[in-house]
């Protein structure tokens, strides 16, 4: 089973399709929470240099609310991570987590439910990139 949900641009401004994420999410009910530019923090710390590489920390509030009245240790795995890349053969490639594979962890029926609702979101999210 893929942990993520992926979609690749092949000759793709990076801004463009970061900016055309953050569009998807908002329009199918999540918030931009968190935002790590890795290629900076790689730059910064390390002097490491690196592809561009923006992690977004993605929330839809209801459902994250219901997880959480389910499981109140659930908040250590959010927000949903989507990751917008560069890639060396001209591609921006975009990954959304996937929820259900990364719930596995927490054996709870009605909590595996709420993650597939919040999977079939952000596979509609990355589809309307």
């Amino acid at each position: 089973m893929s942990y993520t949900i992926d979609r690749a641009f092949k000759g793709e401004n990076f801004e463009t399709i970061v900016e055309r994420t953050r569009a998807a999410l908002a329009a199918n009910g999540f918030g931009v929470l968190t935002e790590i530019d890795v290629k900076a923090t790689m730059k910064k710390k390390i002097d490491a240099e690196m592809d561009n590489y923006l992690i977004l920390g993605a929330c839809n509030p209801g459902l994250a609310n219901e997880a959480i009245k389910i499981e109140p240790r659930v908040g250590a795995m959010l927000p949903c991570n989507v990751i917008v890349r560069s890639t060396s053969g001209d591609e921006v490639m975009v990954s959304a987590v996937d929820p259900v594979a990364s719930m596995q962890a927490i054996p709870n029926g009605t909590l595996q439910s709420v993650a597939g609702k919040v999977r079939d979101m952000l596979k509609d999210v990355v589809a309307a990139i």
